[in-house]
């Protein structure tokens, strides 16, 4: 075989800016050397011989056969492609010749093995009688092994593999026509249903005859066609997958994937909403409902700075409050754990020698406090609401809509959903699965956890397992074998990037509520049929019969639709002002819109002129709950408006989700308590204080809840 390398001189020839030129002349200079060209109009041109061999003008043409780089395959990937068997009958095969061209299996004396040479392949014979011994020590004809011996001189080891090894397999014999026509049709199944390959055949054979006549493009047979399509399915999958993942593998870009990298906590936060698998119960109607998960992350860090758990209608108003939680943190409860607590001052606790020494006993927030930069959100509506994007050009944050229908760009946050699924979820009552596949007879007898509930257990989960547990795709390039948890790497990223700047104006609460325009009367303000009024309003009930046109009478109010019995107004002075609503005293705890909505309705079932006051009355007589009843009289409550009773849970192995206590209190109720013994269960449970609704509602405060 000639060399990989070629002359250079008089007479070499090159391709040069696409015509084809020959040298004629070399000449040394002080420059070094030079040669002159020649092209085919005798038209000369010189050129400096590292030019020449380095430059991508030029290209050498070589007047021997030899090596080139797309000629054959290395025998790396040859042998690569062979099996453990195959592989080990190649060099079997190889030791065979060598004994027949050289005496010796190695194919060197200096490395003879035992008895070698033997007699009937002793140097001294023809390659005729060696050729004859090894076929009948092999039990070949002669003209197989002659084969041997000619494929190994040409190729080395690499020509005794398989043919199979060394050819394109899968479509190598296909027609190209067939090919392009096969994945045509494929193309058009993306957003269909799943078709059978008998039928994908069948189009590919009628589009071929149309557009090219009948019998101009050579058809597989059946097994072959099967076959090849099997190979298309690699490409393109139609049968093997489900169709919703063979969508998401059409949708993929076709470029380069690229990726934001994060340098710090709160330049970049994911926000996204997902429907649970878990049911859960309305505090309202008292059945079973599917709850929606609208979280916050921070990219960086992974840790999770805002979550929400709603009914399935998210809104606006609260992606808001789960982005104001990135800025304000909830305080712990006192049941949680202290290590669960983040500090207040933004400084990593491990900075400090004894943070209560410095600053006193350290109460700590639910998860860190971060300003974000960088928003970045899917096309849902409420992400790009008016309502939101105005929040978030008030703080100077920029909003990033991800790609359509591509959940890679938020990545991270669709993977804590799945973690929270696996880990949380799946161990909890109610959970019905991630799709109807996995879906239990009736998953719904076991759901008996209230939405606020619910929202208060991933709180806890996220706080002491998730901030603590390493993940894996936390990972610093200049640390790879440090397992870091999300509370770690925030830690780490205070390090690196400094001091974090986050706003601490208490009033900027108030910006991420629902804004609603109202006049003044002399009763207070009027929304949706609920009068409020408050000391706030002093100077402004005249304006309603003045003169003053209708839009400067007009003024923002504040209001969360998940407590109507108050809102908030800033007067001139930018002094917030809290408004009651007219019957807010018979409450005595926070009540949504929706709930109000359901018990206007209930009223007007029984009677003809219901009022406010009177709707109130019948939802809590509907409740069946009085405001100093027990948490054990709650779930008799339950019991009847379900009309069966609570599942009996097996006694298992604490889990990490177990014992939390958000769900160990709710799981060690007892089964069948009675009214009278009600005092008695709750003693048996070492409670010292009766659990009054108050304990699992929101209690009435001056400040919204967000």
């Amino acid at each position: 075989m000639s060399g990989a390398g070629t002359r250079l001189g008089v007479g070499t020839r090159f391709r040069l800016d696409g015509e084809t030129v020959e040298v004629v002349e070399l000449a040394s200079l002080a420059t070094g050397m030079e040669v002159i060209l020649k092209d085919a109009r005798d038209r000369l041109a010189r050129m400096s011989v590292r030019e020449l061999l380095t430059s991508d003008r030029a290209e050498v043409i070589p007047k021997d056969g030899g090596p080139a780089a797309d000629d054959v395959e290395l025998a790396a990937v040859v042998l690569g492609r062979l099996t453990k068997e195959e592989r080990k009958e190649v060099l079997e095969r190889a030791e065979h010749v060598r004994e027949m061209l050289t005496g010796y299996r190695s194919g060197c004396e200096e490395l003879a093995r035992p008895g070698e040479p033997r007699p009937e392949y002793a140097p001294g014979l023809s390659l005729g009688k060696r050729y004859a011994a090894k076929a009948a020590e092999l039990g070949l004809t002669v003209r197989s092994v002659e084969r041997w011996a000619r494929a190994f001189l040409e190729g080395g080891e690499v020509g005794l593999a398989p043919k199979k090894a060394q050819v394109e397999g899968g479509l190598s014999h296909a027609d190209p026509r067939w090919v392009e026509v096969a994945e045509e049709v494929l193309g058009e199944y993306k957003e269909e249903s799943r078709p059978s390959v008998k039928l994908v055949l069948e189009r590919v054979q009628a589009r071929l005859e149309e557009r090219f006549g009948p019998d101009a493009v050579p058809l597989p047979k059946r097994t072959a066609g099967y076959r090849w399509m099997h190979e298309l399915e690699r490409r393109h999958p139609t049968f093997r997958l489900s169709t919703k993942r063979n969508r998401e593998i059409a949708d993929r870009p076709d470029g380069v994937y690229g990726k934001l990298r994060p340098t710090r906590p709160g330049e970049y936060v994911l926000m996204d909403t997902t429907r649970l698998d878990v049911f859960a119960f309305d505090p309202v109607t008292l059945k079973w409902v599917q709850a929606e998960l609208t979280v916050a992350m921070d990219w960086y860090t992974r840790c999770i700075t805002g979550i929400r758990v709603t009914p399935v209608s998210t809104k606006a108003v609260d992606a808001a409050a789960v982005l104001f939680q990135t800025y304000r943190p909830r305080p712990i409860p006192e049941s949680w754990p202290k290590e669960a607590a983040w500090p207040d001052h933004g400084i990593p606790r491990g900075v400090l020698v004894d943070a209560e020494a410095v600053h006193g006993p350290v109460t700590g927030a639910v998860g860190p406090a971060l300003a974000a930069e960088t928003v970045i959100v899917d096309h849902g509506k409420i992400y790009l609401s008016a309502h939101l994007t105005s929040v978030c050009r008030r703080l100077g944050m920029s909003i990033q809509p991800a790609r359509l229908r591509t959940g890679r760009d938020k990545g991270p946050v669709e993977r804590f959903f799945r973690t929270v699924r696996e880990d949380l979820l799946q161990v909890l009552p109610g959970y019905k699965g991630p799709d109807i596949h996995s879906r239990g007879l009736n998953p719904e007898k076991d759901a008996f956890f209230f939405l606020h509930e619910l929202e208060a257990i991933i709180r806890e989960w996220v706080a002491c397992v998730y901030h603590r547990r390493p993940h894996s795709g936390l990972v610093d390039p200049h640390l790879p074998n440090v397992d870091l948890s999300p509370a770690a790497m925030f830690e780490h990223g205070l390090a690196r990037a400094g001091y974090i700047e986050v706003p601490r104006d208490p009033d900027l609460a108030y910006e991420f509520l629902e804004v609603t325009m109202r006049t003044v009367q002399h009763y207070g303000v009027e929304i949706k049929g609920r009068r409020y009024d408050g000391p706030g309003l002093a100077g402004l009930k005249d304006m309603a019969g003045s003169d003053v046109e209708l839009a400067k009478r007009r003024l923002p109010f504040f209001a969360d639709p998940d407590d109507v019995t108050r809102i908030y107004f800033r007067d001139e002075e930018r002094k917030w002002h809290t408004l009651k609503w007219e019957h807010a005293a018979s409450l005595q705890m926070p009540l949504s819109e929706e709930a109000l909505q359901f018990a206007r309705r209930l009223a007007a079932k029984q009677y003809t002129y219901p009022n406010d006051r009177l709707a109130v009355a019948l939802l809590l007589e509907r409740w069946n709950l009085g405001l100093g009843n027990s948490l054990v009289e709650r779930r008799m409550a339950l019991r009847l408006s379900r009309e069966q009773a609570a599942v009996d849970l097996p006694e298992e192995e604490a889990s990490e989700v177990n014992v939390l206590p958000s769900v160990a209190r709710v799981l060690s109720l007892p089964e069948q308590p009675s009214p009278p013994a009600a005092e008695s269960d709750e003693a048996e449970l070492g409670m010292t204080t009766p659990t009054t609704w108050r304990s699992w509602t929101r209690k009435s405060t001056s400040t919204p809840r967000l």
